[in-house]
């Protein structure tokens, strides 16, 4: 082969390189950063009022319920004496805002008044999430999946599990949540009518798993997996087998799956936010926004990711850094997730 034809094929490769590079930085681009007020620490999970333009973020360090308006990009309220809070959800239909305090309560409170409607003692709650469809409220408690009414938080029942919960997602079609259990290395299947655990999904690919998201469509669940083995596990929902796995950053702490890309945003503590797409039937890291040391929770929204980064040397509080993803891609008015 002449020199010129080789010289012709390497500029041709680099050519692909720097269009990719440049494709994949513009997966998320950041819009906005938003103030918070706190001391130094970590912040832990957050939830979206995509109607209403709001988020709520759990300040932990500073036990505080921080509600932030998007329209403005400000905060306009902290909710005082959350003690270790960790989980958030909103209820959009109830319009109540719920939180799962590691201090040892579960409280509502009213996203008009911010009002507290109700607290539930809940020893070591984390994780909160809300199922529409039977007005429940689902408190992960170490070994214990506690179910709430949402509208009152008297306690329906107390799920036992073979080992402690943290992420867990409700899948209201095929009627099952699905519930990683750190200690146990396993997804724990529970039946959403029974509320027994019906299968479980032995974690294998790594030592330990934390967040999780699910791809229905194709019928995917994305286990994040933060520490000794940073990676994401990706197993099919309907047999249990593991699949594949994505090697990632260290501290993940959250994972969303977007739909309409058909994407996976990750955020880890370990400076790194990653997007993580199938490319040539393989899933890999296809983006990677560095991120300061313990950024590890974000919320996801009809197109937009909220990164939480706790309070930096030099800094006055914590912030929200807010993320687009592109292709921007118009929502359905009646879609309130991806």
């Amino acid at each position: 082969m002449s020199f010129p034809s080789v010289f012709g094929m390497l500029a041709g490769l680099l050519l692909v390189v720097i269009q990719n590079s440049v494709a994949a930085s513009e997966l998320l681009v950041q819009t906005k950063t938003i103030p918070l007020k706190g001391v130094a620490g970590k912040l832990d999970h957050l939830a979206v009022d995509s109607q209403g333009q709001r988020l709520f973020v759990a300040n932990k360090t500073n036990n505080t319920l921080d509600i932030v308006d998007l329209k403005s990009g400000s905060l306009v309220k902290q909710i005082p004496d959350q003690v270790k809070v960790s989980g958030v959800a909103y209820a959009a239909d109830l319009n109540l805002i719920y939180v799962g305090n590691g201090g040892g309560t579960c409280n509502a409170f009213d996203g008009k008044t911010y009002e507290q409607v109700f607290s539930t003692k809940a020893p070591s709650a984390d994780n909160v999430h809300y199922h529409s469809g039977n007005h429940l409220l689902y408190v992960g408690q170490d070994e214990v999946l506690s179910v709430l009414d949402a509208k009152t938080g008297a306690i329906k029942v107390a799920i036992d599990l073979p080992g402690a919960v943290h992420g867990f997602k409700i899948d209201k079609t095929a009627g099952k949540i699905f519930a990683v259990l750190t200690k146990e290395h396993m997804i724990a299947v529970i039946n959403l009518e029974t509320n027994q655990v019906t299968d479980r999904f032995p974690l294998t690919l790594s030592d330990a798993g934390s967040p999780i998201a699910q791809d229905a469509e194709q019928g995917l669940l994305f286990v994040g997996c933060p520490k000794t083995k940073p990676m994401v596990v990706i197993f099919d929902a309907k047999n249990g087998k593991e699949v594949g796995s994505v090697p990632i950053p260290g501290g993940v702490d959250d994972v969303h799956y977007d739909s309409r890309r058909h994407r996976l945003y990750a955020s880890c503590s370990d400076h790194a936010l990653v997007v993580i797409e199938k490319v040539d039937g393989k899933y890999e890291v296809v983006a990677k926004v560095e991120t300061p040391k313990d950024s590890r929770t974000c919320g996801w929204s009809r197109g937009t990711l909220y990164l939480g980064v706790p309070k930096q040397e030099g800094q006055d509080g914590p912030e929200i850094r807010v993320f687009e993803a592109r292709p921007i891609i118009e929502q359905a008015s009646t879609n309130s997730g991806n």
